[in-house]
């Protein structure tokens, strides 16, 4: 999928045997972005010992701007156990087309400023990797949750 902060390559399928919570986002983002991720948080933590089964996967769609470090940096900020991860161009390019998913520039209104239109809703992937649900953006987080009790 894409190259880590470690210089490692990163990808999904390495999830296997895992629960994968997916979202697309970048790391100026002002709104869904930190809400998703500091939802996660609190899912995670509700989890408990469970938590472990479920990984939590931030992938950039701002290649200007947000390299793997500060991908990674920017989701570790919400748990010291999630993925961030920043696609080259290229790389970013093959995932949209290969998740059927739009991400691009908008401008802001401030000199050079710019927002990137991105999905909003985030992917639960199974312990095969295949999308068993998506949650669309505002989920409560005992709904998540419960969820993710009733799959582990």
């Amino acid at each position: 999928m894409a190259t880590g902060a470690d210089g490692n390559r990163y990808e999904l399928a390495s999830e296997k045997g895992h629960f994968v919570l997916l979202f697309f986002g970048y790391t100026h983002c002002p709104d869904v972005c930190p809400a998703t991720l500091a939802d996660w948080a609190r899912a995670r933590r509700a989890l408990g010992n469970k938590a472990d089964a479920v990984r939590f996967v931030f992938v950039s769609v701002d290649p200007e701007r947000d390299t793997p470090a500060v991908a990674l940096a920017y989701a570790r900020q919400f748990d010291s156990t999630f993925v961030g991860i920043a696609p080259a161009v290229t790389e970013l390019e093959v995932i949209k087309k290969g998740w059927g998913i739009a991400a691009f520039k908008e401008p802001t209104g401030t000199e050079g400023g710019y927002g990137i239109a991105h999905p909003a809703q985030a992917f639960l992937l199974d312990r095969q990797g295949r999308v068993t649900l998506v949650y669309p953006p505002g989920t409560k987080v005992d709904d998540l949750v419960a969820d993710l009790k009733q799959l582990l």
